[in-house]
């Protein structure tokens, strides 16, 4: 492993936003600080309600490598993560969820492919569940509005060889052997030149959780720089460690921001009828989904007092 020192310039600026993500925010830490080249970490935290952000900092008490920004509100994932770009510098920036953990090679694969492809902005691993298998959204197009319409009503299925027909996540489509141009990667794990942000902006602010990725990967895209997908380096992304006792508030934000990201992206460039039903559609499946949570919590919840009750009877 290399010496790693604080004063080199070459060194990778790692920024992790955390909102009471556990344990797994140390873990994330560490693989990070494993890494084979320099790296430079800022954990934001957007005001964690566990012990996430307290284990982190006493386990890396003496970590020089390591910054914690602490805010008093939740201020959403885009402006948690422009944050610490203010004060950044280095040549590379890697956005990374605190559910992930990282190989100590992975950032130097990284490194060497963005200096050897001048032309690319951003790249994305292979990312895999827990049990191996590959990541939905790791690899995608952008879900134009009519790609929503074909997702959300199932027509893939019916027109399998059809190009224009085709789901936008990718995860089904056979692995590539080498690094490929795609239109978009997971917010997960963005790593940027940062150089270009002066040419396309920051992360917009406007986005609270989700589809800040889609939107910065079309705005790299329309700006003509490239976005590759690198299947040699592997994560390992748990998901939902940070989210997982707040589903309706995850979805909120979630479909808020496919509708805000429609509305940029494509509402000049689609018939008013069918950007209304894209909307509907997305409304839809919020309120499905949020009744889906919402029934299953209060079964879960039936379940735990009655066999409270068969206990205390019992005794």
């Amino acid at each position: 492993m290399e010496t790693q020192t604080n004063n080199t310039e070459d060194h990778i600026t790692v920024i992790i936003v955390n909102y009471n993500s556990g344990q797994l925010l140390s873990k994330c830490v560490q693989s990070v600080l494993a890494s084979t080249i320099p790296v430079k970490i800022t954990v934001v935290d957007n005001n964690s309600e566990d012990d996430s952000l307290t284990r982190t900092t006493t386990t890396f008490l003496n970590e020089k490598r390591l910054s914690i920004i602490q805010n008093s509100i939740n201020t959403g994932f885009a402006h948690a993560s422009n944050q610490p770009l203010k004060q950044a510098n280095g040549k590379y920036w890697l956005f990374l969820n605190p559910d992930c953990i990282i190989k100590p090679d992975t950032l130097e694969k990284m490194r060497n492919l963005m200096d050897e492809n001048p032309d690319v902005a951003m790249s994305g691993p292979l990312i895999i569940n827990p049990d191996g298998s590959e990541q939905r959204g790791c690899r995608r197009t952008i879900p134009t509005p009519w790609r929503s319409f074909v997702r959300a009503f199932g027509l893939s299925h019916f027109f399998q060889n059809h190009a224009k027909f085709k789901d936008f996540l990718l995860h089904k489509e056979p692995l590539p052997e080498t690094p490929v141009d795609v239109e978009a990667i997971s917010g997960a794990f963005m790593f940027v030149r940062s150089s270009v942000t002066k040419e396309v902006g920051l992360l917009d602010e406007g986005y609270f959780l989700h589809c800040e990725d889609l939107d910065w990967c079309m705005r790299f895209r329309q700006a003509n720089w490239r976005i590759l997908f690198v299947p040699d380096a592997v994560i390992t992304h748990v998901k939902g460690g940070c989210s997982e006792n707040k589903q309706i508030f995850v979805l909120w934000h979630m479909h808020k921001g496919m509708i805000r990201f429609y509305r940029k992206f494509f509402k000049n460039r689609y018939p008013g009828a069918l950007m209304w039903l894209v909307s509907i559609g997305v409304w839809f499946r919020f309120f499905a989904m949020s009744s889906y949570h919402l029934i299953k919590s209060t079964v879960t919840v039936i379940k735990s007092v009655k066999t409270k009750v068969h206990a205390t009877r019992t005794n």
